[in-house]
């Protein structure tokens, strides 16, 4: 399994590469709270996925460039 700090920060290297992250304030907090967080354990292993992801009871997590 890939270490998903790792692929999370490539995520935000190739966002801030395709200039959607701009902010160092926001990059910052990026990288202080992660995404993996907020999911459900059996989503986890797709946080690093720029795509909304389902939380349950009909909700999604935002994907990271919007």
């Amino acid at each position: 399994m890939k270490n998903s700090q790792d692929e999370w920060e490539r995520l935000i290297q190739s966002l801030v590469h395709q200039r959607i992250l701009r902010s160092e304030k926001v990059i910052k907090a990026m990288r202080r709270v992660r995404r993996e967080w907020f999911l459900p354990e059996n989503m986890r292993n797709y946080a690093a996925v720029d795509t909304p992801l389902p939380i349950g009871f009909g909700q999604t997590v935002s994907a990271p460039h919007g």
